[in-house]
């Protein structure tokens, strides 16, 4: 007899059935988004993912419980079954919050909200957040989740009083959205996934970085404005927002071509002539120049900075160029333009420590930081527009922080410059040609803007200054490796080394404010050099310039390289620098030496009063090797009389030491000796450039010399 149980198969079969009827009603999946894409007045993009299903439809409305209209869109095949949702909702009114739900079957996102951007003419400020480099970084992987949502979401709302929507008008994000773009878990585990919470309420407007790889997953999940150049969709584009013009462009590889530039022209021309637009911001990858990772420079991004500084210049419009690449901050600013440089980076991948790469010390940046963080940016309209920038810093691995303000400067369209300084001295004066300071009256400006930097030019002739024998310029700031190099100048005087003994010569000044406009030129003031207590240069092919001509190999390599030459460092100036153990051959262990003859000098050597002046700048790749350079004082039978204090620095950046070497009477040769030892890798990586000897009558003079 049969039981009336139902048996293990049946059990089984009801069992798969109610679990089909269940995942059935849950429908697919929501993979990615929703989030907010091409917004202008009128009109927004909204994209999400899900793991199946064709339908794209989002309800919305004014109110968050009144979501009475419906949009439909389309969707596209993604990874798998996957799909990609994209719907465009029109007729909309500028500056009004909108809620809003995605639906693909049976699956309903959230109700978010989003608000359009203002109409044109209506001329209202607002909040632009910009960040970069969000690639996950193995050893600290939720760093971008935490970006956004206790760095970036608690900074700009402040309070529970205020809507993410109405704190932010739109996000700027130049490249390296995930670690590889071919990966297609990494878009929506990695970058959609830890950004849900902001970029369902904000438009982002990306640019494509190197690790994106060109990827079509980068293609298929933006929709980006299409006015660029025709075959080159998602590469270049303009966005408007209010009184701002938003340019993205492509630095990769592939894209550096005359087509890109040819369209960024007719962008900037169009744009100078368009009065209601006071600002342009430029977002591309890749730096011109960085301070952090001097290997990640790239030329072709000097050609977009040169077209937005002729623009800014020429329309009187300020600008800016974003970009990433390096992992951490810096903000410059051309000197003749009101442009600033800024790396917005990193918003998750590993930072780019100190004395990790190669690094230099750039004039035209201010501040440099190893630090996490995001950009914000607030722009005024009206009749006296500004934009404010402040970095926000998220600190480093070993010191965090917690939205720390690191960085802030204004910039107006409309800058009355300082006052123009006046030359106090020298003038008219006889005055040392070894070590001289030049005076300025001190700066003021109409505007109370703080004093930004100052522009000093010394010429041959008080009528022309277009061939100036110096021309330099001093920022009021320069953050670098972590120390302020310019505190405590106050940039109203300049000190000056080594002119020609016995010229006539001529300066002038000029004031720079903090808003970056500068003054006029002060009224020249001549002076003359009495005869110089120094010599000429004494030291042959000190900057590499001749290869290795004059130095004498002891032991080991020794090459004179060009900048990238064996995949090594830019030089510090010139064209070349010295490798002392080699990059393209290597040795553990490198000396080589240079001998000077010191026997013209015998008179003043014998008074014992008499010196040298040898001045070194070293530098290594990732401050593992360590190069070394000193002096040795040697009488007529070879004999050491004197051996000076070693030079040696193992950053990563180009550093310039001096010492004063005292000259023992007897002395006649002088052995200037550079020495590089690897400790690390397959290199030697012990670098040397712009060396220099120089003989003193005065020991004395020397040491009042020394910068």
């Amino acid at each position: 007899m049969k039981s009336s149980a139902p048996s293990c198969q049946a059990l089984w079969s009801i069992s798969l059935f109610v679990l089909m009827m269940a995942c059935a009603s849950k429908g697919p999946r929501l993979e990615a988004g929703p989030y907010l894409q091409s917004a202008t007045p009128h009109d927004i993009w909204i994209l999400w993912e899900t793991s199946s299903g064709n339908q794209s439809h989002v309800m919305w409305g004014t109110q968050p419980d009144v979501l009475d209209f419906e949009t439909k869109g389309q969707s596209e095949r993604g990874f798998g079954k996957s799909r990609v949702h994209s719907v465009q909702l029109t007729e909309l009114s500028p500056d009004t919050q909108y809620f809003y739900q995605v639906q693909t079957g049976q699956t309903q996102s959230d109700v978010y909200d989003f608000v359009t951007p203002p109409a044109p003419d209506a001329e209202q400020s607002f909040r632009l957040l910009a960040m970069s480099d969000m690639q996950r970084d193995s050893e600290y992987p939720r760093k971008f989740e935490a970006m956004v949502t206790k760095g970036i979401i608690p900074y700009v709302t402040e309070s529970d009083e205020y809507d993410l929507s109405d704190s932010i008008g739109l996000t700027v994000i130049p490249g390296d959205l995930v670690m590889n773009g071919n990966d297609y878990d990494q878009w929506k585990d990695d970058f959609f996934g830890p950004s849900s919470d902001l970029f369902a309420h904000v438009p982002l407007y990306p640019v494509m970085g190197n690790h994106e790889y060109d990827s079509p997953h980068y293609k298929l999940y933006f929709h980006l404005p299409e006015n660029g150049t025709e075959g080159f969709e998602e590469h270049w584009y303009t966005v408007d927002y209010s009184n701002l013009r938003v340019i993205g462009l492509d630095s990769n590889e592939d894209y550096r071509i005359q087509e890109q530039l040819d369209w960024l022209d007719q962008v900037l021309a169009d744009t100078c002539q368009d009065d209601s637009i006071d600002f342009v911001f430029a977002q591309l990858h890749h730096p011109h120049e960085s301070e952090l990772w001097v290997p990640g420079e790239v030329d072709y991004v000097g050609d977009v900075i040169v077209r937005l500084e002729d623009f800014t210049t020429e329309c009187g419009k300020p600008s800016l160029h974003f970009f990433g690449h390096t992992h951490g901050y810096s903000r410059g600013q051309s000197q003749e333009h009101e442009h600033l440089w800024v790396n917005v980076a990193t918003a998750g991948g590993s930072v780019d420590e100190w004395g990790e790469y190669p690094q230099a010390d750039y004039e035209q940046y201010s501040v440099t930081q190893a630090e996490y963080g995001f950009v914000i940016v607030d722009v005024e309209a009206g009749e006296s527009p500004q934009f404010e920038l402040r970095r926000i810093s998220r600190g480093s691995p070993d010191e965090p922080l917690d939205n720390v303000e690191r960085d802030h400067i204004v910039v107006r369209r409309y800058n009355e410059g300082p006052e123009t300084p006046e030359a106090i001295a020298p003038m008219d004066e006889v005055v040392s040609a070894d070590c001289l300071y030049l005076d300025a009256s001190p700066y003021s400006d109409p505007d109370g803007d703080l004093h930004g930097a100052s522009h000093w030019q010394v010429s041959l002739s008080c009528e022309d200054f277009s061939n100036p024998v110096i021309d330099r310029w001093r920022q009021h700031e320069n953050w670098f490796f972590g120390v302020d190099t310019q505190a405590g100048d106050v940039l109203e005087d300049a000190l000056l080394s080594f002119l020609q003994p016995e010229e006539a010569y001529c300066w002038r000044v000029r004031y720079r404010d903090q808003s970056l406009a500068w003054s006029e030129w002060s009224s020249p003031a001549a002076f003359e050099t009495q005869p110089s207590t120094f010599s000429t240069e004494l030291l042959s092919n000190g900057g590499a310039e001749q290869e290795s001509t004059d130095w004498y190999v002891h032991e080991g390599v020794f090459e004179s390289l060009s900048r990238g030459q064996c995949n090594g460092r830019p030089p510090k100036t010139g064209e070349r620098y010295f490798s002392v153990g080699g990059i393209c051959e290597s040795s553990e262990v490198a000396e080589v030496s240079q001998d000077i003859d010191l026997r013209e000098f015998t008179e003043w050597i014998e008074t014992g009063e008499a010196g040298l002046r040898f001045e070194a700048s070293m530098a290594t790749w990732a401050k593992h090797d360590v190069p070394e350079a000193w002096v040795e004082i040697r009488n007529e039978h070879d004999q050491v009389l004197y051996t000076s204090h070693r030079l040696s620095s193992q950053a990563a950046t180009w550093t310039t030491q001096e010492v004063a070497v005292p000259i023992p009477p007897g002395a006649q040769t002088a052995r200037v000796i550079l020495r590089g030892t690897r400790t690390h890798g397959d290199d030697n990586d012990s670098y040397f450039d712009d060396l220099s000897v120089r003989f003193s009558t005065s020991f004395s003079a020397i040491q009042d010399c020394r910068h």
